[in-house]
């Protein structure tokens, strides 16, 4: 312990440059007393103070030899050592090497077991794992958690990652998703941390970019098959004939027998599962104007709109229809890069066939609506690649002339007749 009356001259504000600038150099040294370091001696008052400590004169700055200084406070009044001084005048020193190296061990052992989870639910081998528990990281959110908060965020986290991501991917709302994974349904509210270490990692899954506003927060989540809730958003529907003697399926025959259109939440799609249905085809277009059409001239065809790219509750209809024994899907939508995109996750998704959506159909199209004294509208977005005719892709870039499909509502009327 170090005697009161050298305490109190090792505390004097002349010193106090010494002991910050030595300080500093400790919490970088592993708190051990070795290497040497520069102190700037503002004044006189510091300069006398500083020399008369180290035993000789110095001017406004002077070169710290810090196992010296141990070894001359050991000997002096003080009778211990620099580590000790400074904690004494200072403050406990903080061992920055340790606490890396235990933040590293820390962090190790919590990557090792959100990787084995992750391994559980479906993700094993999935690169975007690694960048994402590297984004997280960088983040800073897990060195203000606690381990255990940590461990818990985590796991939750993953798990929910591989319940939307994984091997055998369902579709959710929101709520249930959070009661599966959490215990609450509001465990992935907005406002809540998991919510948004989710959304991180399903941005870096699905190559997009990160949200900044809640209705992008909700639209990467209706990406991977996550609604709301289960009533707000609906699917449009037109001359579905289900059969059975619930309550939807009669409704549905009821309004297809009136040449009425029929919008279904997920509650509906749910609720009319398992869907039985005579063998048919089923339409599917991106825009209402088609439906709308058909509806208009009384027209028989089974119908579903996907009104752009589809909802949680769109593919819910569309998959329990897909899996139907000969009930055959058929898909149109927009001549351009982003319908095209769509056509193709949809397509491959459900096994629909492509409805008057190749090649010579397009180039039929832009012959078709190409107007002299207008121009066509230039194609526009990220070309991709059209999987069910490679030739489409092709003649676009040729083209590149974007025909929507209201513009061809004709046309596609007349397959419905």
């Amino acid at each position: 312990m170090i005697p009161p009356v050298a305490l109190q001259w090792l505390r004097s504000p002349s010193l106090s440059p010494l002991w910050t600038s030595v300080r500093g150099r400790l919490q970088r040294n592993g708190r051990r007393a070795e290497g040497r370091l520069i102190v700037h001696c503002g004044s006189l008052q510091d300069r006398d103070a500083i020399g008369q400590l180290l035993g000789r004169a110095v001017g406004a700055s002077v070169t710290v030899d810090l196992a010296a200084l141990d070894r001359l406070l050991r000997s002096s009044a003080a009778g211990t050592g620099l580590v000790e001084v400074v904690e004494a005048v200072t403050g406990p020193i903080p061992d920055r090497r340790a606490d890396a190296a235990a933040e590293r061990d820390r962090r190790a052992v919590l990557r090792g077991q959100v990787l084995a989870t992750a391994s559980e639910v479906g993700l094993d081998g999935q690169e975007w794992v690694t960048d994402w528990l590297d984004a997280v990281w960088r983040s800073g959110i897990i060195g203000r958690l606690p381990s255990p908060a940590a461990q818990r965020l985590l796991i939750q986290a993953v798990t929910c990652l591989g319940l939307v991501l994984g091997e055998a991917p369902r579709l959710w709302s929101r709520g249930e998703l959070a009661e599966q994974v959490t215990g609450t349904a509001h465990g992935l509210d907005d406002d809540t941390l998991l919510n948004r270490v989710v959304l991180r990692g399903i941005a870096l899954a699905t190559v997009s970019p990160a949200p900044g506003s809640a209705v992008e927060r909700r639209a990467l989540w209706e990406s991977v098959g996550v609604a709301g809730d289960t009533v707000a958003t609906t699917v449009l529907t037109y001359g579905l004939r289900p059969l059975g003697d619930g309550f939807q399926a009669g409704q549905l025959r009821s309004r297809a027998s009136h040449h009425a259109e029929a919008h279904l939440t997920l509650r509906d799609v749910r609720q009319l599962l398992p869907i039985v249905m005579e063998p048919q085809t089923v339409y599917v277009c991106e825009n209402p104007r088609v439906l709308e059409a058909a509806a208009q001239l009384s027209l028989r065809a089974a119908m579903v709109c996907t009104l752009g790219n589809p909802t949680v509750v769109t593919l819910a209809l569309l998959d329990a229809l897909a899996a139907l024994d000969g009930v055959d899907l058929k898909y149109h939508g927009d001549f351009d890069w982003p319908g095209v995109a769509i056509a193709g996750r949809v397509m491959r998704r459900t096994g629909a066939l492509p409805w008057r959506f190749g090649a010579a159909d397009y180039e039929a199209a832009v012959r078709a609506t190409r107007d002299p004294q207008t121009p066509p509208h230039p194609l526009t977005g990220t070309p991709v690649a059209t999987w069910w005719d490679p030739d489409l892709a092709a003649a676009m870039h040729r083209e590149d002339a974007a025909v929507h499909e209201e513009r061809l509502t004709d046309t596609l009327l007349a397959d419905l007749v």
